[in-house]
Order: structure tokens, then sequence, then C-alpha cells
């Protein structure tokens, strides 16, 4: 896969380059009959080649993987020195002339919602619903391009780490890809789960909506 890829490239085999998130929305956007706004995923390899070659970046994630479970304080401050480490890191003038040319095709002065979608989010066992960003309302290249960054230092938000302790999802060959998708006028907007996320219950679907 390139470091870019529009949705209809992308299906459930694609979880290792465009997460859970953007692999899913690949399959549903080739099936057809499912209205899936536009867009596409800046991929995994593009995370690798910024983030994961970077020495102090690697070194924060052997601290990490040394920090004791119960040290809430400890996970807090390591979190925001790695993200940190992450947003500073410049992007290669490659990859965002290709996302900026991916939005030349979408239409640049168009809204949009900018998601993480990490290779460990949308398994069987564990969804990580909102333990890593999304932003929403994003407009221009510039702007589209800080924030896939920001996404990609998401990935070590204090919930995102403690949600994969209590999983047993390990650190190794973690990676981040993002979703950039054209918003659209909704008249209304939600989130089902197909469990009851306070409880576990599986006999609950859980819904949450709104006009707008």
């Amino acid at each position: 896969m390139a470091a870019i890829a529009w949705f209809d490239e992308l299906g459930v085999t694609d979880t290792a380059t465009a997460g859970g998130k953007g692999a899913n929305l690949g399959e549903l956007f080739r099936v057809g009959g499912i209205r899936v706004p536009e867009g596409f995923c800046v991929s995994t390899d593009a995370y690798r080649e910024v983030v994961a070659r970077n020495g102090e970046f690697i070194a924060l994630l052997d601290e990490l993987s040394r920090l004791a479970a119960g040290d809430p304080h400890g996970l807090r401050a390591i979190s925001s020195r790695i993200r940190e480490v992450v947003e500073a890191t410049p992007i290669p003038g490659g990859i965002a002339e290709e996302i900026s040319s991916h939005l030349d095709v979408l239409g640049e002065s168009g809204a949009y919602a900018v998601r993480s979608s990490a290779t460990a989010e949308d398994l069987p066992t564990a969804s990580f619903a909102g333990q890593q960003d999304t932003y929403l309302g994003i407009r221009g290249a510039d702007a589209v391009v800080a924030h896939v960054v920001r996404c990609w230092g998401s990935l070590f938000t204090p919930q995102a780490i403690g949600y994969r302790r209590r999983f047993g999802v390990p650190v190794t060959d973690l990676a981040m890809a993002v979703v950039v998708q054209l918003m659209v006028d909704a008249e209304a907007a939600g989130v089902m789960m197909t469990l009851d996320p306070v409880t576990g219950d599986r006999s609950t679907v859980f819904l949450s909506a709104a006009h707008g």
C-alpha cells in the first residue's frame, strides 16, 4: 500500500496498513448500497516513516514499557512527553504534498473529519472507542496535515495506553493510520454500540444521537 489510499482501494484485510477504522470504511465503501462519505487513508507506512524512526520516540517507548501499571501520574507524564515528541516531528514534504493533492480531488474548500485509525482498534474483543483522537470541521491542506500528526500522537493518550494494558495489547509494531473524510450536512448523527458501554452487557444495544 502507498502512503495514502482511497477508500475504494481498501478492505477488511488492510488493517495492518489502514488501521481498523480505515479498513472497515474501505470495505463499506466498496460493498455498495451504503452511503459512506468520500475520503482516503494516510497509511501506517507514513506513520512509521515519520515517527517510528525517531530516536527520542523509541527511547520513550522503552521507558513506557518499564512503567509500573499502577502509576497514573507517571503514565500521564510520559503520555504528554511522547505526544510532544510526535507532534514536533516534521512531516516530509512528499507526504504533505500527497495529502494536499488528494484534498484537491475531493475539493479542498470542504470541511473534513480527520480520524485516528490504529492497528489495534475495532477488534472483536476491544473497540478502542473514544480512546484516540478525531478532529471535526478541519479546513485547508495545512490544517489537515497538522491534525494527521495530532492523530498520530493520540495513539499515546493516557486512556489509550491504559486500555491497551487492560486488554494485553502489546506496543510492539503498534501503528496509527489516519482517515481523512468529507463531512456531510447531517440532519442527525450518532453512535451505536452493541453492548452497554458501562457494564459490558452484550444483550443491550446502546444508541446515542443528536440532531445536526
